[in-house]
């Protein structure tokens, strides 16, 4: 004890002896990237096998319709003969021919490129008419929304599928991709924008929409820069079921006559060309149909596991 303390009684106190020990804290990673809900979906469906597999099929669908001489080098058309109708598989011709001796994997190979366009196309106008509709009838309540709302209610009654019949029907001599994208698109963003505009409702009320109308900026601009960004994580859940309804929708007008017109490849126009011959080749008409399915489920599957991911309480429930 030091020597002030011991004539001062009353300065005086007790310490109680310790023993010396070293204390080891863990070094905070301050660099570390922060979560995220876009990260903690990716760390969660990438560990899951369906995603990856549907992955490579989607990859390998775009990759046949963007370059489908990679696949095949027989021509879908030009290579036909009746020599070798509904002839089964050679050296060559992997699965055989159709009715009028066309490659059947030929064709299902450039039908691909009908599919993908078709679908992309419409889902992408599809898309941003239910952004911009949803979007402005959630930001702006009162009778705007009223009005857009009931707009929406009326397309969502009207099944977009014979919407597109009659589109195509009345536009019978303007059958391309585009006319056919429009028909498609142009009846089927109703419920593209009920989710968009359900989740601009939800993200109106956050305090940084706050913030940002408080320090003068513009309901318009509030709507751009910060309500449409965070509201856009079901829009690409959405976005993404959508395109295997339209590739399903393009197969249904094309199987019903009034889809593309002409020599174009579709695998819709191959599955209703193939029930002349179904009972002698089934095959015809099974393979186009499987390549169909599958595409259709990959890209569903590939909604679906990004609609969990981006759910915590999804995740939290595996």
């Amino acid at each position: 004890m030091p020597d002030d303390l011991r004539s001062d009684p009353r300065r005086a106190h007790y310490v109680a002896p310790f023993d010396e020990t070293t204390v080891t804290v863990d070094a905070v990673h301050v660099a570390a990237k922060p979560s995220s809900l876009w990260r903690d979906a990716w760390r969660d469906i990438r560990r899951r096998p369906t995603f990856w597999i549907s992955l490579v099929v989607a990859v390998v669908v775009a990759l046949m319709a963007a370059w489908p001489t990679l696949f095949t080098s027989v021509p879908p058309n030009n290579g036909c003969d009746l020599s070798n109708s509904n002839a089964g598989p050679v050296s060559g011709h992997l699965l055989g021919f159709t009715f009028q001796g066309c490659d059947i994997y030929s064709r299902i190979v450039w039908g691909a490129r009908t599919s993908v366009s078709v679908g992309l196309l419409a889902t992408f106008i599809g898309s941003f008419i239910g952004l911009v509709m949803g979007a402005i009838a959630g930001f702006y309540p009162g009778w705007l929304d009223s009005l857009l709302s009931r707009v929406g209610d009326i397309f969502f009654s009207i099944p977009y599928i014979l919407a597109a019949v009659v589109a195509m029907t009345v536009f019978s001599e303007h059958r391309n991709v585009l006319t056919l994208a429009l028909a498609i698109g142009g009846f089927a963003w109703a419920s593209t924008a009920r989710v968009v505009r359900a989740e601009v409702l939800r993200v109106r009320q956050s305090d940084y929409i706050t913030a940002a109308r408080a320090i003068g900026r513009s309901r318009f601009r509030t709507m751009l820069s910060h309500a449409i960004p965070n509201a856009i994580a079901p829009l690409l859940v959405i976005t993404t079921l959508s395109l295997a309804a339209a590739i399903v929708a393009e197969a249904t007008l094309s199987f019903l006559g009034v889809g593309l017109g002409g020599d174009v490849m579709s695998w819709g126009k191959d599955i209703s060309q193939a029930q002349q011959s179904l009972r002698v080749a089934p095959m015809a008409l099974i393979y186009p149909s499987i390549a169909l399915t599958v595409t259709v489920l990959a890209f569903i599957m590939l909604g679906e596991l990004i609609r969990d991911g981006l759910d915590p309480r999804a995740r939290a429930q595996r």
